[in-house]
């Protein structure tokens, strides 16, 4: 009888010596896990994936949770990422499993979250031949994935593990898919490490050339007008300490992207706010007049200029990124740079600082001055509802002022989503997690449930919506299993919110399948209960005056997991707004209501523009 196999424990001790050793597929899978430091794996097993739980079993360095669904393993993956910065590592069987996996590994991949997911396949022998639960999951994800592989022989594992983290850490951050098959898991093998990776046309370049650089920093004096557009990129590089002594040092105003807050804290006199369709004026207006851009990490999406055509057209543009691609890809930019965001914004200050020096420095004074007015006059705000209800905005609000800046927000998608990123005060990085780029709704609880576990030491709360928190709060019984004690306030308007939303600017309020019965008429279901069937605290807050009491209530509970529904005004709107598709010069601050730049005298004027160009001025009905 053959000896038994050793635990992935004893031969991690020899594997630290590089000493090689037999074993199978399955346990030299979790010996690179171990190798590579993984902590925390999210995942449900099945056939295919059957053989590597096994060995999972032994380890005493990761940790399995068992997810309820396999998009909350693949969300929690990327939150425990974004909150930790390390890569978030989920896993799946074949099939359903990993097709399971395809909307968080496309999340991931726009938001360029660094995850990796293992998923297994069925044997080799089989696949093409439409076996049970065989999904070309590979071919599936190709063009929302870094990279991906198919494994089939175990003597490749320990390289594609190594190589997957190094694809999904490195350059911009990303999923990486790895597919092995069932045959490559049950298979004998040598296991050692460091294994060789080979990686040829993988060279990202992480250094800015030096003559962008001096050429960026000759526009950067030139300017009369600049904004530094920071996007997602600065977070995702750990370059916040970077941005903050060059924004001290130019003195030019920023704004943050929605995938940005909290890369400059909120607080800081320079700060103009988050730019974009829900923006703040001092920030959409900022940028549409501008002389100079200063892009980093951004990518000048939809979302931030409205009518690309239309967007700030007076400005230069210094476009910064990691990425090639994204360069010149809606904007042209002017002075294009290559290069890891800490590098790139380390490089400028040496070179706007030896312009200072020399007395070539920019003046920015008046610019200064004048972006300030705009964020005085045009603070983000919202107007109370008249009746006697509770406004969305108050509830996040006070859940900032209470919960403070140390904690971790993660919000799913709409408007509970924009009003966490506008009245959240952010004053870190990596304290807002939200699904920016695709938009998933379900991502809060799974995504929160991530970054308490990479997190343990701080409060998280996921802000959600009564539609997104239907989606995967099935998660809420992992957390409880798993003593992850996360904290839910539901935004209940018993509505798909955002939805509504534009039904009533744009649909003459014809309410086509938005009603959600679960706080208007009915509550189905009753979100108190329904944590408490969970195991989890239940509260609910339907009054002003009772917020604060409440929100405490909820910070005292550290054993398991809160859910709170916050029954609020269901017709409350997110504004600032600037229609989709129109130029951001037509932005309103309130329905039918739009800055007047012309007349000091006057703040505001009546919008009598065809915001949503459907031919019906904003503010008339259709019959």
């Amino acid at each position: 009888m053959a000896p038994s196999a050793p635990s992935p424990a004893q031969v991690a001790q020899q594997a630290r010596a590089r000493t090689p050793i037999e074993v199978t597929g399955a346990q030299s899978l979790v010996l690179s896990l171990e190798a590579m430091d993984v902590d925390t794996v999210f995942g449900i097993p099945g056939g295919a994936i059957l053989p590597a739980y096994d060995p999972l079993l032994d380890s005493v360095k990761v940790r399995h949770i068992l997810v309820r669904h396999e998009q909350g393993a693949g969300h929690a993956a990327e939150g425990y990422a974004a909150a930790t910065g390390r890569v978030g590592v989920c896993m799946a069987t074949s099939g359903p499993g990993a097709t399971n996996l395809v909307t968080p590994l496309a999340d991931a991949h726009m938001d360029s979250v660094p995850i990796v997911a293992i998923t297994g396949q069925v044997s080799s022998a089989a696949i093409g031949t439409d076996a049970f639960q065989e999904a070309d999951i590979r071919g599936i994800t190709m063009p929302i994935t870094k990279h991906n592989y198919l494994v089939t022989t175990a003597d490749d594992i320990p390289r594609v593990i190594a190589e997957a983290f190094h694809i999904a850490a490195t350059g911009r951050p990303g999923p990486v898919l790895v597919d092995i098959s069932k045959d490559a898991l049950q298979a004998r093998t040598t296991f050692s490490w460091p294994p060789r990776i080979e990686l040829p046309g993988y060279r990202p370049v992480t250094r800015p050339h030096s003559k962008q650089i001096r050429e960026a920093a000759r526009l950067i004096a030139e300017a009369e007008r600049p904004v530094l557009y920071v996007g997602g990129g600065v977070i995702r590089a750990r370059a916040s300490d970077e941005l903050r002594r060059f924004v001290e040092l130019s003195q030019i105003p920023v704004v943050t992207t929605l995938m940005a807050r909290g890369a400059l804290p909120d607080s800081h006199p320079l700060h103009l706010g988050m730019p974009g369709m829900h923006g703040s004026v001092s920030a959409v207006t900022g940028l549409q007049k501008s002389d100079l851009i200063i892009a980093l990490g951004a990518r000048f999406d939809d979302r931030v200029t409205g009518q690309l055509k239309s967007f700030a057209p007076e400005a230069k543009v210094i476009h910064a990124d990691i990425d090639p691609a994204e360069i010149s890809k809606n904007r042209k930019a002017d002075v294009p740079i290559v290069g890891d965001c800490k590098a790139v914004i380390a490089d400028l200050i040496e070179a706007v600082d030896a312009d200072n020096d020399a007395g070539r420095g920019g003046d920015y004074t008046e610019w200064r001055e004048r972006v300030a007015g705009w964020k005085s006059l045009f603070p983000v705000g919202y107007t109370e509802p008249e009746e006697a209800s509770l406004a969305p905005q108050y509830v996040i609000e006070r859940l900032s002022a209470i919960a403070g800046p140390d904690a971790v927000y993660v919000a799913g998608v709409g408007q509970h989503q924009m009003w966490a990123a506008q009245f959240v005060q952010y004053e870190r990085p990596n304290a807002w997690l939200n699904s920016g780029g695709l938009g998933t709704m379900g991502y809060a609880v799974p995504a929160a449930m991530g970054a308490q576990v990479g997190e343990p030491g701080r409060t998280v709360w996921a802000i959600d919506g009564d539609g997104c928190f239907q989606m995967t709060n099935q998660e809420l019984a992992t957390c409880v299993i798993n003593n992850i004690p996360i904290k839910v306030a539901v935004i209940n308007n018993s509505s798909l919110g955002m939805v509504r939303q534009w039904q009533t600017l744009f649909y003459n309020e014809r309410y086509s399948n938005t009603d959600l019965h679960t706080s208007v008429g009915s509550r189905v279901p009753d979100f108190v209960k329904l944590a408490e069937a969970y195991g989890c605290a239940g509260l609910r807050c339907e009054r002003p005056e009772d917020v604060d009491a409440t929100i405490r209530a909820a910070m005292e509970v550290t054993d398991r997991p809160v859910v709170v529904d916050f029954v609020v005004h269901r017709d409350a709107m997110v504004w600032p707004m600037v229609a989709a598709g129109v130029s951001n010069d037509l932005i309103q601050v309130a329905r039918d209501t739009a800055p007047q730049w012309d007349r000091e005298e006057s703040e505001a004027i009546e919008q009598s523009t065809d915001a949503d160009h459907d031919g019906v001025p904003s503010g008339s009905h259709r019959n």
